[in-house]
């Protein structure tokens, strides 16, 4: 339920809020499922196929280790792996497990996890962030771009691309009650990306001081879905980290979304332009739903510039464009159009629940005993409701101009977070390179002899539309990422000659 405190809304944002939701009451009094962002929210989390804890807080736990003050990171190293095919140099690899104390916050852990190169130690280091917001970064560490697999007895496998073969490679469970990561006071959900990135920059200081070896390497920010949020403002954070002489300078020199959310403004105007291009919608349908937009619009540019309840309004008002375009699909996996979502779960996460179950495993990762992985957070989901429609392509031109590198890629099946949308704000966005940027024509991104992609690309800015992919490209086509990840960092995207296993 929508709560207006009277004492802290200026008089004319009020008028302008009763009046976009007097338009809309109409139509939401149609899509009962999402009056409230509470109930959206578990809707949300229900169609990622996960089954999420309804608090982030748990029972205050001491992490062993850091019984002194003066101790913020606990890490060990493990060793999940079984495979006795696996020649020695690759059981010998480090793998690490962590816990950080974050230094602005009542009593949150962050938990990580961190993987050296399969190639060299000098490879960069790549850090990973999963969307939600709220759901574990393990989610793509087995089922997408970490080096195992989970075989279905629950053993561990090799991935042949995982990423980790060109760069080290670093997960965070974040924000704070993901995954693995806690606090005993639900004071520390975060709720703007403000929070967030303040809470990974911290992260970020205290994990290179633990592995000054790695400080000089490259680095690189990447992730999917709401990680279209968390990855500009970590970037900017970064970025003015090192401006200020902050603490350790981090190399940062770029950051990739895939699938990312980052303008919704544009984004959600995309929703039934790409149903209708996918045949998912008829024209008929198309004209009655794009009749909400105006009232989306409006209340995103209000939460551009006003405060929480015209961020909350919108969220409300815009869903309703995606909410009807799935009463009219049905039963189809928004993740990837081509197929349909069976059952109650449309992807099945079950081996890695009953992986990360194992109480050798919880052992091995030093998870405190009591505590529960939570895959995905209804919680840290609502509490960062009102930062949903914020629109985090601001922050990007001056990095652009300041020469850090920018890569958007969408595997061209996924409708949430879908291709045209992504393309539309990158293209719009305003930066020196961006009249050259449009006019560039579009190449073909050519993996083992066929074209596995659509490159546009102009001095630090590069947009790639993955073939045969949804939503999480890395699972769908994991060598191309692969050969997406090696180039890019390599400065070679559009370069088909070069392959990463030409340099292992």
């Amino acid at each position: 339920m929508l709560h207006i405190n009277m004492a802290n809304v200026h008089f004319s944002l009020l008028l302008i809020t009763i009046s976009i939701f007097s338009l809309s009451y109409a139509s939401l009094i149609q899509n009962e499922d999402i009056i409230f962002p509470s109930i959206q929210a578990k809707k949300h989390i229900k169609s990622l196929n996960l089954q999420p804890k309804e608090s982030a807080a748990v029972p205050s736990i001491r992490l062993p280790g850091t019984e002194s003050r003066d101790v913020k990171l606990v890490e060990r190293q493990i060793n999940l792996i079984k495979d006795t095919s696996s020649s020695q140099q690759a059981l010998s690899l480090g793998h690490h497990a962590g816990y950080y104390k974050l230094p602005h916050a009542h009593d949150a852990k962050m938990f990580y996890l961190f993987f050296e190169s399969r190639h060299s130690k000098s490879d960069p280091v790549v850090i990973w962030l999963t969307g939600g917001p709220g759901c574990s970064s393990e989610l793509a560490l087995f089922y997408e771009n970490g080096p195992f697999v989970i075989a279905k007895n629950l053993s561990l496998l090799w991935n042949d691309y995982g990423w980790d073969k060109v760069s080290n490679l670093l997960y965070v469970d974040q924000p704070t009650g993901t995954g693995y990561s806690y606090s005993s006071d639900d004071r520390d959900l975060r709720h703007d990306e403000i929070g967030v990135s303040n809470d990974l920059y911290d992260f970020l200081q205290e994990f290179f001081a633990k592995h000054p070896e790695y400080a000089k390497n490259d680095f690189y920010i990447t992730g999917e879905s709401y990680a279209g949020h968390y990855i500009p403002a970590l970037a900017s954070r970064v970025h003015k980290g090192n401006k200020n002489n902050e603490g350790l300078h981090i190399n940062l020199k770029g950051f990739a979304i895939g699938n990312g959310l980052t303008n919704p403004e544009i984004q959600y105007k995309a929703y039934t332009d790409y149903a209708l291009q996918m045949n998912l919608i008829q024209k008929s349908e198309y004209d009655s739903i794009n009749k909400i937009y105006p009232e989306c619009q409006m209340a995103t540019k209000l939460c551009g510039t006003s405060g929480k309840i015209s961020c909350t309004l919108a969220y409300v008002l815009c869903n309703t464009i995606f909410s009807s375009i799935m009463r009219v699909v049905g039963n189809k996996n928004y993740y990837d159009v081509r197929k349909n979502c069976e059952g109650d779960l449309c992807y099945d996460f079950s081996d890695m629940e009953k992986y990360l179950a194992q109480q050798s495993v919880r052992e091995a990762l030093g998870v405190p005993a009591g505590l529960d992985f939570v895959s995905c957070s209804s919680s840290v989901h609502e509490a960062m409701v009102t930062d949903w429609m914020r629109n985090l392509e601001v922050g990007i031109p001056s990095l652009l101009e300041d020469g850090i590198k920018v890569l958007i890629y969408a595997g061209e099946y996924d409708l949430i977070c879908n291709w045209l949308g992504n393309s539309r704000w990158v293209q719009a966005m305003e930066w020196s390179g961006q009249k050259e940027f449009v006019a560039t024509a579009d190449q073909s991104f050519v993996v083992d002899g066929k074209e596995a992609g659509v490159l546009k690309s102009h001095g630090t800015l590069s947009f790639l539309k993955v073939h045969n992919a949804g939503h999480m490209v890395p699972m769908d086509q994991p060598k191309a990422s692969l050969e997406m990840l090696y180039r890019w960092t390599q400065g070679k995207l559009a370069d088909s000659s070069p392959k990463f296993s030409d340099e292992l």
